[in-house]
């Protein structure tokens, strides 16, 4: 169920959303629901993005395993190239 919640806008800002709106044929409402749950979607996936890097560089810090910078252009430059590649081993 959805919960009733307010926004204050100021009227340049509120002018915009319903100039698209108009434009788009849809409400003010729907507009900002939209904009609302695009921006939380990009939000989430930018901090699992970087709760994996962290994840990433913590378990480097304990095991020194890696590939090198090389090895792994190497990878992506097969990849890009149509090969069913392998990607590098990590190694110390």
């Amino acid at each position: 169920m959805a919960a009733a919640t307010s926004i204050k806008l100021d009227d340049t800002l509120k002018g915009r959303v319903q100039h698209l709106a108009d434009a788009r044929r849809r409400s003010s409402h729907w507009i900002m629901r939209e904009a609302i749950a695009q921006y939380v979607e990009r939000e989430e996936k930018r901090e699992a993005f970087k709760q994996d890097a962290i994840r990433a560089w913590e378990e480097y810090q304990q095991t020194g395993l890696h590939a090198t910078l090389e090895e792994a252009d190497t990878w992506l430059a097969k990849l890009e190239a149509g090969e069913d590649a392998e990607p590098p081993k990590c190694h110390v």
